[in-house]
């Protein structure tokens, strides 16, 4: 049997490799942060020594034990965790990222349990790099193609910020610049460029229908589908 004192050492370099994943998301201010992962990746850690050395004592002629058992249930049941970190608010749903890195340290957990040390130090490499090394880039090449803006005309003072909050509900969420100028010449009809980030089609469709029926709105052009300006 493995010795006590590698036993104790996997506990606190799991804790260490869950570290380096929750301080990643610390940093982003997320509810799952450095010490529930640290915990997630202790414990799940834990559990892989009690099911693969916890049982020997009972083991012997006709007794045959499955230490994969143990660590399947850990798999499963990790999910009420994720399922805390994520977040619903209407059609904008937030955390799902944080959740699957607290279900993969708990594979970690595992690996490092069953003394899997170098696979257990690759997989957190490699989600740390998904975590904070793809995300600039997601931001870039896939931001702005999400992103649209709305040219909106309105009577005077009939769309503010706060009038627009209470139109999209759950959708304002999306709104990301807000701009108002008065139209020159008397015409009492003040231009609104609205930029939206992080909307498939059919949301913006939605958030565009929304702006349409708010009272005193006169029309709503589509800037980046090349609606030219128009009162």
């Amino acid at each position: 049997m493995t010795s006590q004192f590698e036993l104790i050492g996997r506990l606190v370099f799991s804790a260490a490799l869950g570290s380096v994943i929750g301080v990643e998301r610390e940093r982003l201010s997320w509810a799952a942060g450095l010490r529930t992962h640290m915990l997630v990746s202790v414990g799940s850690t834990l559990i892989m020594i009690v099911s693969a050395y916890g049982f020997v004592d009972v083991a012997g002629p006709g007794v045959i034990l499955d230490p994969s058992r143990m660590a399947a249930q850990v798999v499963s049941g990790i999910g009420f965790l994720g399922a805390g970190a994520i977040l619903a608010r209407g059609e904008v749903v937030r955390g799902l990222t944080t959740a699957a890195s607290v279900w993969s340290v708990a594979g970690i957990g595992l690996a490092v349990g069953g003394g899997l040390y170098t696979p257990a130090v690759a997989a957190t490499i490699v989600i740390l790099i998904i975590l904070a090394g793809i995300k600039p880039l997601e931001r870039k090449f896939l931001g702005n193609k999400q992103r649209r803006e709305v040219l909106v005309y309105a009577k005077r003072d009939a769309l503010s910020l706060d009038k627009l909050h209470d139109a999209l509900g759950f959708g304002s969420a999306r709104v990301k610049q807000f701009i108002m100028q008065h139209q020159s010449g008397g015409t009492g009809i003040d231009e609104i460029s609205i930029t939206l980030s992080r909307v498939t089609p059919v949301q913006f469709e939605a958030i565009r229908k929304r702006l349409e029926a708010v009272p005193g709105v006169n029309e709503v052009k589509d800037v980046d589908d090349g609606d030219e300006p128009g009162n």
